[in-house]
């Protein structure tokens, strides 16, 4: 992200998502993420597209904060790292105790979701989830 006339570091780029996924070293790891791209996909409605090196991201969101920073930013996204499945959401999980119980476990920071393994997670919550956190953004601008 990046100030007022700055190019953001992480961009939305042509790189296939396919080959990138392909590409993820652990075979867990690598289905996991496949498994998770084609859920974030139903869920959205909108296609993976690369931002950056390593984060699939679905749909856009524009942010403007009140120091002049701004860019771009994909409403939901996930990255494939090499602890966990990092699930990325705009607007956090302030309201969402309900669900992350339903989850199962995982760890959270302020807009991020850690998953150790899909299969461990409740499919169903996290699909919530991901609806909510998509709807809450794509396509608008968020000012702070």
């Amino acid at each position: 992200m990046a100030e007022a006339g700055a190019t953001p570091k992480t961009t939305r780029n042509d790189a296939s998502v396919e080959e990138f996924l392909a590409g993820v070293a652990d075979p867990r790891r690598r289905a996991d993420a496949q498994a998770l791209c084609e859920l974030m996909e139903q869920v959205t409605g909108q296609p993976p597209v690369m931002w950056g090196g390593a984060i699939v991201g679905f749909g856009q969101y524009r942010y403007e904060y009140a120091s002049g920073r701004t860019g771009d930013w994909p409403a939901v996204a996930f990255s494939p790292r090499k602890q966990n499945l990092v699930v990325y959401l705009a607007e956090g999980f302030a309201d969402d105790a309900a669900l992350l119980a339903r989850l199962g476990p995982v760890t959270t920071s302020k807009a991020c979701l850690y998953v150790k393994r899909l299969a461990d997670v409740d499919t169903a919550a996290l699909r919530e989830l991901v609806s909510s956190g998509f709807t809450l953004v794509h396509g608008k601008t968020i000012t702070s």
